[in-house]
């Protein structure tokens, strides 16, 4: 890859990464006012069960994120030619 097709490819990530950090600004801002409520007067049991449901849901796509990007990465790497092998290896 050239060096400037290289940069402008950076340029739309480094682009594309801020526009999703600022798309989610106001997903913060929304709670349920009912969970609020609820959460506020649970007692510690609850409390509790909150987190470990919570570490339930965001554990297992993280991993699941993690594990294919690291797939994605080697297989980029097993199947990537070099430019100046000369020859083709295509049959058509």
């Amino acid at each position: 890859m050239r060096s400037g097709a290289r940069f402008r490819l950076a340029r739309i990530g480094f682009a594309g990464l801020i526009l999703l950090l600022l798309a989610a600004v106001p997903a913060f801002s929304q709670s349920c006012s009912l969970c609020y409520t609820q959460a506020a007067s649970a007692g510690a049991r609850m409390i509790e069960a909150l987190k470990s449901g919570i570490l339930i849901l965001i554990v297992p796509p993280t991993l699941g994120s993690v594990g294919m990007i690291f797939v994605v990465k080697h297989k980029r790497n097993q199947v990537r030619r070099t430019d100046s092998d000369g020859e083709s290896i295509q049959d058509w």
